[in-house]
Protein backbone atom coordinates (compact mmCIF):
# COMPACT_ATOMS: atom_id res chain seq x y z
CA UNK A 1 0.00 0.00 0.00
CA UNK A 2 1.37 3.42 -0.99
CA UNK A 3 1.49 5.90 1.87
CA UNK A 4 0.40 9.50 1.38
CA UNK A 5 2.49 12.36 2.74
CA UNK A 6 1.83 16.09 3.08
CA UNK A 7 4.77 18.46 3.58
CA UNK A 8 3.95 22.04 4.54
CA UNK A 9 6.24 24.69 3.09
CA UNK A 10 7.12 22.02 0.56
CA UNK A 11 7.98 24.04 -2.53
CA UNK A 12 11.39 25.43 -1.57
CA UNK A 13 14.43 24.87 0.61
CA UNK A 14 14.33 22.06 3.12
CA UNK A 15 10.64 21.40 2.41
CA UNK A 16 11.24 20.81 -1.28
CA UNK A 17 14.12 18.44 -0.49
CA UNK A 18 11.83 16.50 1.86
CA UNK A 19 9.12 16.27 -0.80
CA UNK A 20 11.62 14.91 -3.32
CA UNK A 21 13.13 12.40 -0.89
CA UNK A 22 9.75 11.06 0.24
CA UNK A 23 8.64 10.68 -3.36
CA UNK A 24 11.88 8.84 -4.16
CA UNK A 25 11.10 6.55 -1.20
CA UNK A 26 7.84 5.55 -2.88
CA UNK A 27 5.34 7.76 -1.08
CA UNK A 28 2.64 9.75 -2.81
CA UNK A 29 3.43 13.32 -1.81
CA UNK A 30 1.65 16.66 -1.70
CA UNK A 31 3.58 19.90 -1.18
CA UNK A 32 1.92 22.75 0.67
CA UNK A 33 2.63 26.37 -0.18
CA UNK A 34 1.39 29.77 0.90
CA UNK A 35 1.24 31.98 -2.17
CA UNK A 36 3.96 31.74 -4.81
CA UNK A 37 1.90 30.25 -7.64
CA UNK A 38 4.68 30.24 -10.22
CA UNK A 39 7.12 28.46 -7.93
CA UNK A 40 4.47 25.93 -6.93
CA UNK A 41 3.73 25.18 -10.57
CA UNK A 42 7.41 24.61 -11.29
CA UNK A 43 7.75 22.23 -8.32
CA UNK A 44 4.66 20.28 -9.38
CA UNK A 45 6.12 19.84 -12.86
CA UNK A 46 9.68 19.15 -11.74
CA UNK A 47 8.88 16.63 -9.01
CA UNK A 48 5.57 15.29 -10.28
CA UNK A 49 3.72 15.95 -7.04
CA UNK A 50 0.45 17.57 -6.03
CA UNK A 51 0.70 21.12 -4.70
CA UNK A 52 -1.89 22.54 -2.35
CA UNK A 53 -2.28 26.19 -1.38
CA UNK A 54 -3.10 27.50 2.08
CA UNK A 55 -1.90 29.61 4.98
CA UNK A 56 -0.80 27.30 7.77
CA UNK A 57 -1.59 29.97 10.35
CA UNK A 58 -5.29 29.67 9.46
CA UNK A 59 -7.16 26.61 10.78
CA UNK A 60 -9.74 26.77 7.99
CA UNK A 61 -7.05 26.79 5.29
CA UNK A 62 -5.41 23.75 6.86
CA UNK A 63 -8.73 21.90 6.99
CA UNK A 64 -9.38 22.67 3.34
CA UNK A 65 -5.84 21.69 2.26
CA UNK A 66 -6.00 18.39 4.13
CA UNK A 67 -9.37 17.60 2.54
CA UNK A 68 -8.05 18.41 -0.94
CA UNK A 69 -5.11 16.06 -0.45
CA UNK A 70 -7.28 13.31 1.01
CA UNK A 71 -9.84 13.59 -1.77
CA UNK A 72 -7.16 13.50 -4.47
CA UNK A 73 -4.61 11.06 -3.05
CA UNK A 74 -6.14 9.27 -0.07
CA UNK A 75 -5.83 9.56 3.71
CA UNK A 76 -2.71 11.34 4.94
CA UNK A 77 -0.33 8.88 6.61
CA UNK A 78 2.70 11.15 6.96
CA UNK A 79 2.61 14.82 7.93
CA UNK A 80 5.75 16.95 7.88
CA UNK A 81 5.22 20.31 9.60
CA UNK A 82 7.96 22.28 7.90
CA UNK A 83 6.50 25.71 7.08
CA UNK A 84 8.15 28.56 8.91
CA UNK A 85 9.23 32.20 8.76
CA UNK A 86 11.60 34.54 10.57
CA UNK A 87 10.98 38.10 11.72
CA UNK A 88 14.21 38.77 13.57
CA UNK A 89 14.95 41.59 15.96
CA UNK A 90 16.16 42.14 19.50
CA UNK A 91 13.30 41.65 21.94
CA UNK A 92 13.43 45.16 23.39
CA UNK A 93 12.68 46.44 19.89
CA UNK A 94 10.40 43.63 18.71
CA UNK A 95 6.89 44.60 17.68
CA UNK A 96 3.79 42.63 18.55
CA UNK A 97 3.35 41.97 14.83
CA UNK A 98 6.83 40.42 14.57
CA UNK A 99 6.07 38.19 17.54
CA UNK A 100 2.62 37.12 16.42
CA UNK A 101 3.55 36.43 12.79
CA UNK A 102 6.27 33.99 13.81
CA UNK A 103 4.24 32.30 16.56
CA UNK A 104 1.21 31.91 14.29
CA UNK A 105 3.15 30.58 11.30
CA UNK A 106 5.74 28.44 13.10
CA UNK A 107 3.85 27.20 16.16
CA UNK A 108 0.09 27.54 15.70
CA UNK A 109 0.51 25.86 12.32
CA UNK A 110 1.62 22.65 14.01
CA UNK A 111 -1.70 22.47 15.81
CA UNK A 112 -3.66 23.60 12.77
CA UNK A 113 -2.26 20.92 10.46
CA UNK A 114 -1.82 18.05 12.90
CA UNK A 115 -5.38 18.44 14.15
CA UNK A 116 -6.62 17.71 10.60
CA UNK A 117 -4.91 14.30 10.41
CA UNK A 118 -4.62 12.93 13.94
CA UNK A 119 -8.09 11.42 14.23
CA UNK A 120 -7.76 9.55 10.95
CA UNK A 121 -4.35 8.26 11.94
CA UNK A 122 -5.73 6.99 15.24
CA UNK A 123 -8.62 5.28 13.51
CA UNK A 124 -6.30 3.56 11.00
CA UNK A 125 -3.70 2.67 13.63
CA UNK A 126 -0.83 4.26 11.71
CA UNK A 127 0.78 7.65 11.35
CA UNK A 128 4.04 9.56 11.09
CA UNK A 129 4.22 13.17 12.25
CA UNK A 130 7.53 14.94 11.75
CA UNK A 131 8.02 18.47 13.04
CA UNK A 132 10.88 20.56 11.68
CA UNK A 133 12.25 22.52 14.62
CA UNK A 134 15.64 24.24 14.71
CA UNK A 135 18.95 24.36 16.53
CA UNK A 136 17.78 27.74 17.81
CA UNK A 137 14.77 26.10 19.43
CA UNK A 138 17.24 24.00 21.43
CA UNK A 139 19.90 26.54 22.39
CA UNK A 140 18.23 29.92 21.78
CA UNK A 141 19.55 32.71 19.60
CA UNK A 142 19.91 36.43 20.21
CA UNK A 143 17.57 38.38 17.98
CA UNK A 144 15.20 35.43 17.64
CA UNK A 145 13.16 35.22 20.82
CA UNK A 146 10.02 34.74 18.70
CA UNK A 147 11.56 32.08 16.43
CA UNK A 148 13.34 30.26 19.27
CA UNK A 149 10.15 30.21 21.35
CA UNK A 150 8.13 28.75 18.50
CA UNK A 151 10.72 26.13 17.58
CA UNK A 152 11.18 25.15 21.21
CA UNK A 153 7.42 24.87 21.56
CA UNK A 154 7.39 22.38 18.69
CA UNK A 155 9.69 20.12 20.71
CA UNK A 156 7.36 20.15 23.70
CA UNK A 157 4.37 19.53 21.43
CA UNK A 158 6.19 16.57 19.89
CA UNK A 159 6.92 14.91 23.22
CA UNK A 160 3.40 15.27 24.56
CA UNK A 161 1.67 14.10 21.39
CA UNK A 162 4.09 11.20 21.10
CA UNK A 163 2.98 9.99 24.54
CA UNK A 164 -0.68 10.28 23.60
CA UNK A 165 -0.28 8.55 20.24
CA UNK A 166 2.23 5.74 20.71
CA UNK A 167 -0.35 3.07 21.50
CA UNK A 168 -2.22 3.94 18.28
CA UNK A 169 0.71 3.18 15.97
CA UNK A 170 1.58 6.85 15.48
CA UNK A 171 5.07 8.21 15.94
CA UNK A 172 5.74 11.90 16.51
CA UNK A 173 9.28 13.20 16.16
CA UNK A 174 11.25 16.41 15.68
CA UNK A 175 14.15 17.16 13.39
CA UNK A 176 16.23 20.15 14.46
CA UNK A 177 18.41 21.40 11.61
CA UNK A 178 21.34 23.69 12.18
CA UNK A 179 22.39 26.28 9.65
CA UNK A 180 21.51 24.85 6.26
CA UNK A 181 22.19 26.14 2.75
CA UNK A 182 18.76 27.55 1.95
CA UNK A 183 17.49 30.92 0.70
CA UNK A 184 16.78 31.95 4.29
CA UNK A 185 20.37 31.34 5.40
CA UNK A 186 21.82 32.79 2.19
CA UNK A 187 20.14 36.09 3.09
CA UNK A 188 22.33 36.42 6.21
CA UNK A 189 25.05 39.05 6.02
CA UNK A 190 28.16 37.30 4.56
CA UNK A 191 30.40 38.43 7.42
CA UNK A 192 27.92 37.08 9.98
CA UNK A 193 27.51 33.84 8.03
CA UNK A 194 31.28 33.39 7.97
CA UNK A 195 31.36 33.59 11.76
CA UNK A 196 28.49 31.10 11.99
CA UNK A 197 30.28 28.57 9.79
CA UNK A 198 33.45 29.03 11.86
CA UNK A 199 31.47 27.83 14.88
CA UNK A 200 30.28 24.62 13.21
CA UNK A 201 32.71 21.78 14.04
CA UNK A 202 32.34 20.07 10.64
CA UNK A 203 33.25 23.39 9.01
CA UNK A 204 30.34 23.90 6.63
CA UNK A 205 26.61 24.48 6.31
CA UNK A 206 24.29 21.53 6.15
CA UNK A 207 22.33 20.66 3.02
CA UNK A 208 18.56 20.34 2.65
CA UNK A 209 19.11 16.79 1.41
CA UNK A 210 20.76 15.78 4.69
CA UNK A 211 17.71 16.95 6.62
CA UNK A 212 15.41 15.23 4.13
CA UNK A 213 17.23 11.93 4.60
CA UNK A 214 16.41 11.91 8.31
CA UNK A 215 12.78 12.72 7.54
CA UNK A 216 12.56 9.85 5.07
CA UNK A 217 13.82 7.45 7.72
CA UNK A 218 11.40 8.75 10.36
CA UNK A 219 8.56 8.37 7.84
CA UNK A 220 9.44 4.73 7.21
CA UNK A 221 8.25 1.58 8.92
CA UNK A 222 11.83 1.01 10.14
CA UNK A 223 11.40 3.99 12.50
CA UNK A 224 8.37 2.60 14.33
CA UNK A 225 10.28 2.35 17.65
CA UNK A 226 11.39 5.99 17.55
CA UNK A 227 8.92 8.50 18.96
CA UNK A 228 9.14 11.68 20.99
CA UNK A 229 12.70 12.20 19.78
CA UNK A 230 14.43 15.35 18.61
CA UNK A 231 17.16 14.55 16.10
CA UNK A 232 19.78 17.26 15.63
CA UNK A 233 21.25 17.79 12.17
CA UNK A 234 23.68 20.60 12.94
CA UNK A 235 27.25 19.53 12.23
CA UNK A 236 28.07 19.37 15.93
CA UNK A 237 27.28 23.03 16.60
CA UNK A 238 25.02 22.14 19.53
CA UNK A 239 25.20 18.81 21.33
CA UNK A 240 22.76 17.55 23.97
Amino acid sequence: MTRVALVTGGTRGIGKAIVKRLKDAGLTVAAGYAGNEENARKVAEELGVMVVKGSVDKFEDCARAAKEVTDALGPIDVLVNNAGITRDGFFHKMTQEQWQEVIHTNMDSVFNMTRQVIEGMRERGYGRIINISSINGQKGQAGQTNYSAAKSGMIGFTKALAMESAAKGITVNCVAPGYTSTEMVSAINPAVLEKIVAGIPVGRLGTPEEVAEICAFLASDMASFITGATIAVNGGQHML
